[in-house]
């Protein structure tokens, strides 16, 4: 696979055939490799900052944008790696901005936080919890008001389900019938709390239940279900019925951020989720089921180890930003 592949967007029927289970594959095992080499280089002292990784939780971005067509957009909080390989931003230029060099897509001013990409309408990477929720919904006005049928997809997870500029927007985009899918990543813990100690509603999918939006509870570590629940939720959205929301039932392998130790769960807990509900295994298991041989998927594992290996050598090997970069991209003169 030539540099530059980042994860296609695409658009497929709820039943997903066996070339789109193979893409499936392909897309997790480069967000898993990719996030596992970001790891390394954090480790080495190459990525500074905050740097939140998405291992764990690859069936849910991978699920939603195989639903997506051109022009829809997406907007996520700072677990974004995996949102930004998704939407077809280049691993060389995602990996760059992490170590913040000057090829990175924010020049290597934003890092893992903050990147964006007007050509891939992704719209970042947020570091205010739950603040790219009423972003979201601006996305999805601007859909409506140019009356395309493109819809906004807004990430966010189940710490920053409880902000309360999160109901905001449910009542706006309601009230407004806006094109916008919000998709809690419910990972069970946000920094250090398990989602049972941190919210009264236990099921989050009817969050915006008074708001007459309605909402789905979705295995998020079956790409399959995933991408059946948001076909569903983007049709609604595409024939102007307003705003859907899902609640993708996921886990992170690692720590809320790299400087995170975990200790607030057992290792038994992250043992059993890797062994038995990894979403990588189980697609692995349905494409041998389906006859796909192990060569076969083995071969597609070795090209994304080459892109993330040429990745991170790229980003290694690019100049830092310029001193005169400090001066850009702080104010628009309209």
């Amino acid at each position: 696979m030539a540099e530059g592949s980042g994860v296609g967007g695409g658009h497929n029927g709820p039943a997903l055939g066996v070339e789109e289970l193979k893409r499936a594959f392909h897309d997790m095992v480069l967000i898993r490799r990719f996030e596992e080499k970001a790891g390394q280089l954090y480790g080495m002292g190459l990525i500074g900052g905050f740097c939140h990784l998405y291992i764990g939780q690859e069936a849910v971005v991978v699920g939603v944008q195989m639903a997506l067509k051109p022009g829809d957009k997406i907007i996520t909080s700072y677990r974004d790696h995996g949102q930004m390989l998704a939407a077809g931003m280049t691993p060389r230029g995602v990996m760059a901005e992490l170590t913040g060099r000057a090829g990175g897509y924010s020049h290597g001013k934003g890092g893992s936080m903050h990147m964006f990409s007007r050509e891939k309408n992704f719209y970042g990477g947020h570091g205010i919890v739950g603040a790219q929720v009423a972003l979201g919904i601006g996305l999805a006005f601007a859909n409506k008001y140019r009356g395309t049928d493109e819809v906004s997809v807004a990430y966010f997870g189940e710490g920053a389900s409880n902000q309360g500029q999160v109901y905001e927007s449910f009542n706006l985009a309601a009230l407004q019938k806006l094109p916008c899918v919000f998709v809690i990543e419910n990972n069970r813990y946000g920094m250090g709390t398990s989602v049972e100690r941190a919210s009264a509603s236990t099921d989050l999918s009817q969050n915006g239940a008074p708001w007459g939006i309605p909402g789905r509870k979705v295995d998020g570590m079956d790409v399959v279900a995933v991408n059946e629940a948001v076909e569903e939720a983007v049709a609604q959205c595409r024939a102007g019925n307003g705003p859907y929301l899902l609640e993708m039932m996921t886990y992170r392998y690692r720590g809320h951020s790299m400087s995170d130790p975990a200790k607030y769960r057992t290792r038994d807990e992250v043992d059993d989720i890797r062994r038995n509900q990894d979403p990588i295994e189980r697609v692995r298991h349905e494409l041998d089921r389906l006859g796909v041989s192990a060569e076969a998927l083995k071969e597609i594992e070795n090209d994304v180890k080459a892109v993330v290996n040429d990745a991170a050598q790229f980003a290694q090997e690019s100049p830092e930003p310029d001193p005169s970069e400090l001066w850009t991209d702080v104010l628009l003169e309209a």
